[in-house]
């Protein structure tokens, strides 16, 4: 097997990033030509991310290419505060915010003109929060874990005291992985918007599903 390595975010991993974000955009699979624009997912759950905190964004190469990411925060209500006032301005020069939304298109768009949709009730507990996906070649291989045994371990340099996400209710798959690694559903999680979260130091194991 090729040797795979974790290794921070670089500017040059923008567009690789972004391009896995589309590939498995769709509960895991390809979302290719799904949107609008192939844009609309990146610029929504990855290139924030990218441009706000890119400390805590970590990579999978492997045969010299990019196969997948974790990215994060230490502080969901700070980040909150930094993506309304330095990204939400770069969407609405992309895009349109119809609010209620109606079709899938306009309730993507609304994720990301409501950050503040980020604030859980468990903050103090669990202030940080990621998303991970993986390109499916990738997948079952133990790199997930890995992906996120190093931002844990991130977070734990900084006194961060937990880790938590939201997830699609379909992916099931995903859902297995996270439960593997150590993840719980928190109090205020419902069956139509998973909560999980995981204390940061706390072990992980297992092999990651794509999931965000």
């Amino acid at each position: 097997m090729t040797e795979a390595l974790i290794r921070p975010y670089a500017p040059g991993d923008f567009h690789a990033v972004s391009d896995i974000c589309v590939r498995t955009g769709e509960l895991g699979h390809d979302a290719t030509g799904l949107y609008e624009s192939d844009e609309l997912l990146p610029d929504i759950y990855a290139r924030p991310y990218l441009l706000l905190e890119p400390e805590l964004a970590f990579v999978l190469e492997r045969e010299q290419r990019v196969g997948g990411y974790i990215l994060g925060v230490a502080d969901t209500a700070r980040f909150v505060r930094r993506y309304r006032e330095e990204w939400l301005p770069v969407l609405r020069r992309k895009y349109v915010h119809v609010d209620p939304p109606r079709t899938r298109d306009e309730r993507t768009r609304h994720q990301g003109f409501v950050p503040e949709r980020m604030l859980i009730p468990e903050l103090e507990q669990y202030p940080a929060h990621l998303h991970i996906d993986l390109l499916p070649e990738h997948q079952r291989q133990g790199f997930g874990r890995r992906l996120v045994q190093r931002l844990l371990q991130a977070l734990a340099e900084r006194g961060v005291p937990g880790l938590h996400l939201s997830m699609a209710a379909g992916n099931t798959a995903a859902r297995a992985f996270y439960a593997r690694v150590g993840f719980v559903e928190l109090p205020s999680s419902t069956p139509a918007g998973p909560l999980l979260g995981i204390q940061v130091g706390a072990d992980s194991a297992g092999a990651k599903p794509s999931g965000r």
